[in-house]
């Protein structure tokens, strides 16, 4: 499984990657959201986390452009921020995200949200097997 982790903050990505690559996953990265826009043009991903708060194009406008890409629409998003806040959590769901973490994060915390995505996308008959 391809997850595609975006953030604007080097250490973020690689840290994310890290925790990723150890539970065995494989892993893509972009620093802000034309660069994922790019990079899923080039790879088939099965998951976008994405931080909310970026330069050029911040993860709710991402979370948006996906959600209207009939190709792209079907990929889980999960928005992983320093914003613990209610209403950016109910606006992100509302723009159409699958979950939502606040760093600090733990491996562990990353791992549970990622399963559950996908647990949920496969009841729904989504999410593609490659």
């Amino acid at each position: 499984m391809k997850i595609l982790i975006v953030d604007d903050c080097h250490t973020t990505r690689k840290l994310l990657g890290h925790y990723l690559k150890s539970r065995g996953y494989s892993v893509v990265f972009a620093e802000n959201g034309l660069d994922a826009l790019e990079k899923l043009g080039t790879n088939t991903v099965n998951l976008v986390m994405t931080d909310l708060n970026m330069p050029y194009m911040d993860g709710m406008e991402l979370t948006r452009t996906l959600r209207a890409d009939p190709n792209l629409t079907n990929i889980p998003i999960l928005m992983v921020t320093t914003e613990n806040d209610e209403q950016e959590r109910e606006k992100a769901y509302s723009n159409g995200v699958n979950g939502y973490l606040v760093k600090p994060l733990t491996g562990d915390a990353i791992a549970e949200n990622i399963k559950n995505i996908i647990k949920q996308f496969f009841v729904q008959g989504g999410l593609s097997h490659d």
